[in-house]
This record gives structure tokens, sequence and C-alpha cells, in this order.
């Protein structure tokens, strides 16, 4: 079959970073799959095809031989490589291809449906639970971390520690044992990608589809995203400024997820009462209580409130906590405390999941602790948050109290502003972040029944000067906006 060498088709770019005979690859191999170049059709001699391409002999070998080995050309003895003949693909199959409606799996489509708000760079203020940048020891880090690369060895070279890096672990149960009242052994501690790979982990170990799932409402989103999809149903807990209202849901639920020391989003702490009533249901049910450390370090009256892990003897709790708002979110470490139980069971869900944290940045964490450098980073935020917060809130209270009332709380880097009047929070975040404003909608914390429409904003991101000039730019945006 005799068909002119489409030569005009074919440029060659030598400024590419791509080597020549790459290029020519590509897209001698594109003409073949568009069947610009047919089955059957017999190529020049290398030789030839290197002049009229201006290029060297070993260059058009080098393509040719590359696309031989993937099945495009016969490469004969003495005679011109020819064109495979390859299956023909349909139209209606190409179309299908690009417009498959349901490309996903269900857990898929569930997954893509979960609400989710993230960060931008350049837009800290005022994005929730965001800590401050600028007043992280970056130096201090960058050479325990630099110094780590350094002298890495063998430890920290392969897939080792699939639970965490010892001198880590070690250094996270003295920790929690001593600021926390946590309960543990540096055994039971498993460093992970962040609390919502932890989330994620427990999900798929303790729950099977359609397993009732008692969570907070309002409630952490990531959490609950995690949980449905892994199959669970999720039964509403609520939570107000009252408390947490223990009515048993009408399934016994296998899993129950609470933030006690400082309620997510909304602040508070749940009171000792309510903490041992839960922990009793728990054991009457058999059930799993993920308790969510949130912002538990961050308590601007009195001390931070114990875990709820280290009340009583239950071996039901499993401790979830994060460094992403004490050092930095990027770091993305977190960690949970396993109960005996299914302890054993973490290495195997581990190494299927792939959820171990990188071995280099766990060494230089747990140098970063082990030298002090932890306690006093947290120790001087503490004051600079309490100090931001009673700004913050002053400032709000100038600026946006004709829409919003803030409810003032004593522990977390974030507060919560409920609308006065009715409207979409999620149409007031759209517009605040078109002003490079970064705030979250409140009523993504709910999955059931009537929400409450306000906004959650952090504080700890932003300095005074910042706040005061983000503030006056938020009032104009919302004033434009409720004239609309």
């Amino acid at each position: 079959m005799k068909t002119s060498f489409p030569v005009d088709g074919i440029a060659l770019d030598r400024d590419s970073p791509a080597n020549l005979h790459r290029q020519l690859y590509v897209q001698l191999r594109g003409l073949i799959e568009r069947r610009v170049l047919p089955s059957g059709h017999a190529l020049p001699s290398t030789r030839v095809m290197a002049r009229d391409l201006n290029v060297g002999r070993n260059t058009v070998i080098a393509a040719c031989d590359q696309l031989a080995l993937e099945g495009y050309l016969a490469i004969r003895p003495r005679r011109p490589s020819m064109v495979m003949d390859l299956p023909t693909r349909s139209a209606v199959a190409e179309q299908m291809s690009v417009e498959d409606a349901n490309p996903l799996s269900r857990r898929g489509q569930t997954m893509l449906a979960q609400p989710y708000h993230h960060g931008r760079p350049g837009m800290l203020a005022f994005h929730p639970g965001m800590p401050d940048p600028d007043n992280f020891p970056f130096n201090t880090w960058s050479k325990l971390l630099s110094r780590r690369a350094k002298f890495a060895h063998i430890d920290l070279f392969g897939t080792y520690h699939v639970k965490g890096y010892p001198p880590l672990c070690e250094a996270i149960a003295r920790y929690l044992t001593a600021s926390r009242g946590v309960k543990c052994t540096a055994e039971q501690i498993v460093v992970t990608n962040g609390a919502q790979s932890a989330f994620d982990l427990l999900a798929r170990l303790l729950i099977d589809d359609g397993d009732t799932v008692w969570m907070e409402e309002p409630g952490y989103y990531g959490a609950g995203s995690a949980f449905v999809s892994a199959g669970a149903t999720l039964a509403p807990l609520r939570v107000s400024n009252a408390g947490w209202n223990l009515d048993p849901p009408d399934v016994v639920p296998r899993m129950i997820f609470v933030t006690p020391s400082c309620h997510h989003p909304l602040g508070i702490t749940m009171p000792m009462e309510q903490r041992l009533n839960l922990l009793h249901m728990a054991e009457t049910w058999r059930s799993w209580i993920i308790e969510d450390d949130y912002d538990g370090e961050y308590r601007f009256q009195g001390q931070p409130i114990p875990a709820l892990q280290g009340i009583g003897a239950s071996n039901r709790v499993v401790y979830v906590g994060t460094f992403a708002k004490i050092l930095f979110p990027a770091m993305r470490l977190g960690f949970m405390v396993a109960p005996k139980a299914i302890d054993h069971t973490i290495v195997s869900a581990l190494s299927v999941s792939g959820q171990f944290a990188p071995l280099l940045t766990q060494a230089a964490l747990a140098d970063f602790m082990n030298e002090g450098h932890f306690t006093r980073h947290l120790r001087r935020m503490r004051r600079l948050y309490a100090e931001r917060r009673q700004f913050f809130l002053e400032s709000a209270q100038r600026h946006l109290g004709e829409w919003l009332d803030f409810h003032a709380t004593e522990s977390g880097i974030q507060v919560v502003g409920i609308f006065r009047d009715r409207c979409s929070d999620r149409a007031v975040a759209e517009a605040a972040l078109q002003q490079g404003i970064n705030v979250s909608a409140l009523s993504i914390q709910y999955r059931h029944g009537t929400q409450q429409n306000g906004l959650v904003m952090g504080f700890a991101a932003a300095d005074a000067q910042t706040t005061e000039k983000t503030m006056q730019k938020f009032r104009t945006a919302l004033q434009s906006h409720f004239r609309e």
C-alpha cells in the first residue's frame, strides 16, 4: 500500500527540552493512531526519513525502534518498516469514552459529593483553623530537617517503621501523657498523614456498609465525609451552646465521633457528666468512640481540659490528634492512640492503604520535640493567640455586629458568627472569597434537618493590623451583598 510520507505533518523543535527522537516517536505514533499512516503503510528508509526531516539517522532509528517495541511498526531486514494492523476504535466508542456520564464508582461519586474548605496562598485572613506562619521557627525547623537529611542512614531510607518513627512515637506519648491526660505507651502511637488520614483509616477498619455513626451536628465535615465514603449512615448527635444532647439515636451506633475538648466548630467544652455518660453508652453498646482532640491545646482561660481517652479505663476510645494547628498544616503529620484491641491490625492496614508518613519529616519532628522547641513554640502561641482572639472579637463586633452575632468561647483558634437575619451563608462566603477573605460557611457542618447560617472565621493567622484592615473590607463586602 503506497501513501506518501507526511513530512509536513511532523514538526521537530530543536529548542524543546524533549529529545528529537522522543519528539519524532510521539508524532509518528499520533499519525499511526489517527490512521494518517494506515495499517500496511510502508515507511521510507531511515536514511530517507533522516534526510527529509533534517535529523541524524540515529534519531530516526531510535524512534522507529521504540514504535516497533510497542507494536506500532514491524521492522523487516532490508525492507521498509511497515505500520501494523491495529484494531479500529469506532466513533461511538470514542464519543462514549469522552462523554461517559458515570466514570466513577458509587463510592467515588459519594466522595465527590462531600463538602470541603481549603485555603489559598496569600489568603490567611480569616481562614478557619489556620495557625500563624510568621511566628513559626522555620529557621530551627529547616536546620533540623537539613541535619536529618544530611545524616540520614538506613533507618530513614526505606519503608520502615510503618506505625511511626520510634523516637517520635515516644515523644508524642510523653507529651500526651503530661499535657493531655492520655493513657498510652509509645507502642500505641500511630503516626499518620494528618488527622484526616486517621479518620479515613479508622473508617475502613471499623465500619461496614450500613453501620451507623453517631456524628456531632454541627460537626467536622471532613470526618463525616470519611465515614460516609466508607459506607456509614450518619445519625446526628446534636450540639449547641448548652452542650451535647445524648438522647440515643434510633439505631445503636457502631461508632461515635466527638470533639469534647474543643467542639468543632462551636468551640465549647463537653462537661464531665456528659463525658462519663458517653463513655458508659459506648461500653454498653460496644461502640467505638473517635475522640478528635481538635484545638485541645488552645484554651485561653485555665488549663487545657484532659482528654476523654484518659478518663476511666475505657478501651473503646481512639484518640486522634494533629500537628497542623500547633505547627503548620503542610507538614501533614497527625497521630492516633490505638486501643490494644485494634493495635495489632494497624501495620497491615497502613501497608494496604499506604498512609504512613515520611520518615525524614518524622525524624525532624522528633528532634523538634525532644530538644524543647515544641513546648516553647506552643507556650508562645497560646499567649499570642489569646491577644489576637480578644482583638478579633472586638473588631468583629464593631464592623460586622450589624449582621453577625459572635459566640465567644475559651478554646480553639476560630470563632463562629451566627447571622441575625435569614440568608445564604455559602453565598456570603463566596462573596468574601472574591474580595480575598477566606471564611467558611457554617451550614456545611450540618447534614440533617435545620441548619444554622453563619460563618466560621479564624483569627490566629492575622495580626491586629491585618485583622482591622480585613474587617473593614469585609464590612464593605457585606453591605454590598445585602443591598443586592
